[in-house]
């Protein structure tokens, strides 16, 4: 437990910020796997919005950018059925 007052305060600012951090995970992955497991019919939509809510996570910085890259490839690969 930190004693001086600016370690305290930065444990709070974590702990803020690794509780949206791990909102917006979770949710990137719901998107993700949604687009993942989409039927023929909405899988244009399903995958535009994934790889939207990709780019967002990169440019907040709680995905790095190669990380990113990798998961929009498999998005696109997986729709188009190869």
């Amino acid at each position: 437990m930190p004693n001086i007052k600016s370690a305290k305060k930065r444990v709070k600012v974590i702990n803020t910020k690794t509780a949206r951090n791990k909102a917006y995970m979770s949710s990137l992955r719901t998107i993700v796997k949604s687009a993942l497991n989409e039927g023929a019919g909405e899988t244009g939509e399903a995958v535009k919005a994934a790889i939207k809510k990709i780019d967002q996570a990169v440019s907040k910085g709680i995905l790095h950018k190669n990380t990113a890259a990798r998961k929009k490839a498999r998005v696109i690969r997986v729709a188009r059925g190869q």
